[in-house]
């Protein structure tokens, strides 16, 4: 099976303009394009779910939080004016791991507990745990509210074009073209799949950018730069 890690199950840069229309979004957006790893659709909870927790004062709102902050946490030396850090990624990742463990195993019915679910994904992912990574995002889109399933959705169909499960991948984007949510766009859905079948089937993934690279913005940047790299007819 393919490694396949965090850098590779993030969403465009273009997804930040598809939502634009989302008023807390647009808000935050410096935030948002700061986080790497797995990029904007971690970002979009991290940002998102750290506005909640301010608000919020239950047990399982403030294990969430701390398990984020875990997992924002910085790796090397000491910072000034940070309350903590890991010398290695693998140290964070051992920590993170088990703080999300505790969530999801304490309230795994909860949206925290599928956002933690989400967030196991993402690590395992990372570690080339891919068996452990669909497990947690299968969860998550099976059992978690639409917007977060639709997150796990997108990291699944990733993950089954990764291992040469194609037709499994196609149908997840295509449902999430059909059924578009705040936090997977229609666009974002079709761009991820015309890139997966650049190579494989191009007189798709060509009908796809077709309908794209005149939309402005970087929905438009994107599917241009995509175009170029469909093989010549």
């Amino acid at each position: 099976m393919s490694r396949i890690t965090r850098k590779e199950l993030k969403t465009d840069k273009f997804a930040l303009e598809v939502e634009q229309t989302v008023d807390f979004f647009e808000q935050h957006r410096q935030e948002i394009v700061r986080y790497g790893g797995i990029a904007l659709a971690v970002a979009l909870l991290i940002v998102g779910y750290t506005f909640y927790a301010r608000h919020q004062h239950t047990k399982r709102e403030a294990a969430l939080y701390h398990a984020i902050q875990v997992e924002e946490a910085p790796v090397g030396p000491p910072t000034p004016g940070v309350n903590f850090n890991f010398p290695t990624q693998e140290a964070k990742d051992q920590v993170a791991l088990k703080e999300f463990s505790d969530v999801h195993s304490a309230w795994p019915s909860s949206a925290e507990g599928q956002i933690a679910a989400y967030y196991l994904g993402s690590i395992y992912a990372d570690e080339g745990k891919m068996a452990e990574a669909e497990k947690s995002f299968k969860e998550v889109a099976d059992k978690g509210n639409d917007q977060y399933a639709a997150l796990a959705k997108l990291s699944l169909a990733q993950i089954y074009f990764a291992d040469g499960r194609d037709g499994q991948g196609q149908a997840i984007l295509q449902s999430l073209i059909d059924h578009p949510s705040i936090f997977v766009s229609k666009e974002q859905a079709q761009i991820t799949l015309a890139r997966h079948l650049l190579t494989k089937k191009p007189a798709e993934a060509r009908k796809i950018l077709d309908q794209l690279r005149s939309q402005p913005g970087a929905v438009g940047q994107t599917a241009v730069s995509l175009y170029t790299q469909l093989p010549p007819q």
